[in-house]
């Protein structure tokens, strides 16, 4: 029989719903929560991959880990600046409209405490997991400021031959070219500016490894977990006595035993005559095989990581890292943040100068993230002292004037 009831590119189903139906689905070792669903007129060039993306990100802990941690790496506090102001007065007024944008460019208005913060996860997470972020910024009807920035969904933006983008919806293309439209794309190529996804090369290594993980969980099921083995020596049968007598004895001796074992408490111990033993039963060999598992998940989830430039260390799993090692690792992926960052303010420096320029203000502004660490308070002092004391030696040498020596100084502050 087949399922009258839609569902929608992407949608999660359960178990009792993957049937005979109208649908294509594909799941994730067999207990997963449920599938991925897709039909054909829903398969749009690139719609069905990022929907693929979404779906390993939401149910694959460690895929969900990597983007959870790029983003979140990613989504540093920062603040704007106001660049080239006219007066003091100008700057003022420019970082106080700023703040004020800040708090209201989240789009989701229900929202009652969003704002950048909230705002920015949701760009890297995006841009990480669809490899494009895109969205039109709103004005106000009086055209006196930004009224917010509204995101819309990448999977539904294509691109022709001639790299022009386009919105599919219900009632048909509509070309993307306005001044109010913005699209980033990550990791673009000079094949395509739409952007590539980090997951982009994963998702096969991804099955391998959650069916290793489904495969480890049925093998477990199967082989069971140690339990307790009681064995009862049946008592002596005593001198003139009947068998019905016996049999009465043995079972009340049975019975009785049966119930101290099960109403022994953690802290109590068992007290019965030399007659009882107790072992344990359960499966052979599991140390071989435990090493086995652990060596060959290990092997997927270091692919996994390559695969999105990250490290074990980074997701939680403890394989021996050294400091040295860890500490070089996480310098390499902040860089990569750091690279990604600027792109992201750029963005940000769009939405404020428009801000500004609606205002009546002839300034520019500059957004800055903040990547300081507590941990490597001491490594950056020590830079930043080595940076100073070289400006100071050039400019006693001769080598550079005031003017350029306060110059540097300042970008320093």
């Amino acid at each position: 029989m087949k399922r009258t009831g839609k569902f929608k590119a992407g949608e999660i189903i359960g178990p009792r719903e993957r049937g005979s139906m109208n649908y294509t689905s594909l799941g994730f070792g067999g207990s997963g929560p449920g599938n991925l669903v897709w039909r054909a007129e829903d398969f749009r060039p690139g719609r069905f991959r990022l929907e693929l993306y979404r779906f390993l990100r939401d149910n694959i802990p460690l895929l969900h880990a990597c983007i959870w941690t790029w983003s979140r790496l990613s989504s540093a506090p920062g603040r704007f600046e106001i660049i080239e102001p006219a007066s003091q007065a100008q700057e003022k007024r420019g970082v106080q409209i700023l703040e004020e944008l800040s708090q209201r460019i989240y789009p989701y208005q229900y929202h009652k405490m969003g704002g950048l913060e909230s705002f920015l996860p949701l760009f890297f997470s995006s841009l990480f997991t669809d490899g494009a972020f895109a969205g039109f910024i709103v004005i106000q009807p009086d055209l006196s400021g930004v009224e917010r920035f509204l995101p819309i969904d990448p999977s539904y933006i294509t691109a022709d031959d001639n790299q022009n983008l386009y919105l599919e919806t219900e009632k048909g293309s509509f070309k993307l070219e306005g001044d109010d439209f913005y699209y980033f794309g990550l990791n673009s190529d000079i094949k395509s500016g739409q952007g590539k996804s980090i997951l982009s090369s994963v998702p096969f290594v991804a099955h391998i490894e959650q069916q290793l993980v489904d495969d480890m969980r049925r093998a477990s099921h199967n082989a069971g977990y140690h339990r307790l083995h009681v064995k009862i020596t049946p008592p002596d049968k005593l001198s003139g006595e009947s068998d019905d007598a016996y049999v009465n004895r043995v079972n009340e001796y049975f019975d009785d035993t049966v119930d101290m074992i099960k109403g022994c408490e953690p802290e109590d111990n068992p007290v019965t005559w030399d007659n009882v033993k107790i072992e344990y039963i359960g499966p052979s060999g599991t140390a071989a095989s435990g090493n086995a598992w652990f060596l060959n998940h290990r092997a997927m989830i270091e692919e996994i990581c390559a695969g999105t430039n990250l490290s074990p260390f980074m997701l939680g799993f403890s394989y021996g890292t050294t400091h040295n090692w860890a500490q070089f690792k996480f310098d390499l992926v902040m860089r990569q943040v750091i690279s990604v960052q600027r792109q992201a303010a750029r963005f940000l420096e769009w939405l404020g100068n428009i801000e500004l320029g609606l205002k009546g203000l002839s300034c520019r502004c500059r957004y800055n993230f903040d990547n300081t660490l507590s941990y490597l308070a001491s490594d950056r002092a020590e830079i930043e002292r080595t940076r100073v004391e070289n400006i100071i030696k050039l400019h006693t040498a001769g080598l550079v004037t005031r003017e350029k020596a306060e110059e540097a100084v300042s970008r320093l502050v």
